[in-house]
Order: C-alpha cells, then structure tokens, then sequence
C-alpha cells in the first residue's frame, strides 16, 4: 500500500486519493447490476440506515468517494442531506440525475484534505475507498475531522475468507471483470485504534457476507445466495468472520 507522502528529486511528493475514480464508473456499476447486485445493495443499505438512525431529522451527511452512486440514493430518499465528495469531476458523472435538480450536491475535493471545516456534517459516510487508500489512517483521521456525530465506512476483514483472497485473485477477475482490483485487508482492533487516535469510538460493527461476494455474482441467484448466508447470519458465524464490515464509529464525548 502506498503512503500519503513519498520523497522525490525536488521534495515531497503527494499521492493523491484517487481510487474512487474507477468505483465511479459505469463499468464498475456493472458489478452491482443483476439480482445478485441489487441484493448487495439492500443490504448495504439496510446496514448503513441503521447506523445512521437517531439523527436529527434532515441531518447532513458527507458521502465521500460516493460517485458509485450506491448510497447516495436512498440517502436522499430517507430525507439526509447529502453531499458527496469525488477526486476528479468524472467522479459526479452518475449522480447527475440527483445534482441536477438539486436533491444532491457534489463537490470535487482532494479527499485526504477535505476542503470542509471540522465537524461540518453530522455524519460521514465512505464506502468502497479504504480497501485502495493511499493512506488509511489518514484517510480515517480526515472523515472524523469533518464528521460532527459519526462516521460510516466499509472495510475487507483480515479475519474472514479474505485471506486467501490474493490466492484466487485470478479466479476473482475471472467472475467479475477486469473492474476487480487489489485491496488491503483490516482487522478490527487496527481500525478501531485508528478511529480511537482520531477521536472516535467504534460503537457498531456489520460485517454483511460471510461467503465470498464473487461467488454469489458467480451463482447470479439473490435466491441462492440469501439461503447460503442464512446459516451464518443464523448461528452467528457471519458476525464474526463476515466481511466486508461496516463499521460505525462515534466522536467521543469531551471532558
């Protein structure tokens, strides 16, 4: 994994966050497309409005690396105000149905130094960007600082079928595209230190599969793949080996 900052012929250089351009397309998009895709979503879905729920009515929310366009949505439909922000304007390419009649606002923004000031929004959400973070304690540090109440990501557990991931790295690519790429896993105390560092407390955590995602696209059956995860969810083998996991992190209380 990159760092944030690497040394070159004339001084620092900086390394820009930019894996959100490619979580961005069309041909990403195209992953969460299908039955199976949807479903992902919903329960994607499911797990973030949970998290959020207690905020104020209306409340402001920070979807950054948002462009897949994936939580925006129904964001705004639960009545959030949402923000989202990308590293390149081809990045707001697939929320133009919501900017343009102004339901959504998308700004571009260097996305480990947000152009925000602190605790802007009263929470922030971010998914599909630390697993290719350039830096991602940084990167965590950056959402607490502008997250008045809360913070929302996802992240690929270590502890989980993950680890053999790089193995079947190539029979991954094969199911799902060329769109697939390589990511970092987590375990769940170092993130929790991170957000701990930061201000913040992890008060949740929902890891959503316990079976690979790849093999339930492969199925390309929300049928078949609910009935395979149920034992999981049932016994509570999911809970603890499932990923990715979204994880809920609040700003502690001062004093």
């Amino acid at each position: 994994m990159a760092s944030h900052s690497q040394a070159g012929p004339l001084g620092p250089l900086t390394v820009h966050e930019t894996a959100d351009v490619d979580s961005s397309s069309e041909q990403y998009a195209h992953r969460f497309s299908g039955r199976v895709g949807r479903w992902f979503l919903r329960v994607q879905t499911q797990a973030t409005l949970a998290c959020l729920a207690g905020l104020a009515d209306g409340a402001t929310v920070l979807d950054v690396g948002g462009g897949h366009a994936q939580i925006a949505p129904p964001l705004i439909d639960a009545g959030y105000q949402v923000t989202v922000a990308g590293s390149a304007p081809v990045c707001g390419a697939r929320l133009e149905p919501w900017t343009s009649t102004g339901r959504c606002r998308f700004d571009v923004a260097d996305l480990q130094h947000l152009p925000y000031d602190n605790a802007t929004f009263d929470a922030v959400v971010c998914y599909r960007l630390l697993a290719h973070s350039v830096n991602w304690t940084s990167l965590i540090r950056e959402l607490c600082r502008v997250a008045r109440h809360r913070v929302i990501l996802d992240y690929p557990a270590r502890r989980s079928v993950n680890i053999v991931s790089r193995r079947l790295f190539d029979l991954k690519r094969s199911i799902e595209g060329i769109m697939t790429r390589r990511f970092s896993l987590y375990g769940r105390e170092e993130v929790a230190q991170a957000f701990e560092a930061a201000g913040f407390r992890v008060a949740d955590e929902q890891p959503q599969f316990l079976l690979p995602m790849a093999l339930h696209r492969l199925t390309r059956s929300a049928t078949f793949a609910r009935a395979a995860e149920w034992p999981g969810r049932r016994t509570g083998l999911t809970r603890v080996l499932g990923s990715p996991v979204i994880v809920r992190a609040d700003r502690r209380p001062q004093g």
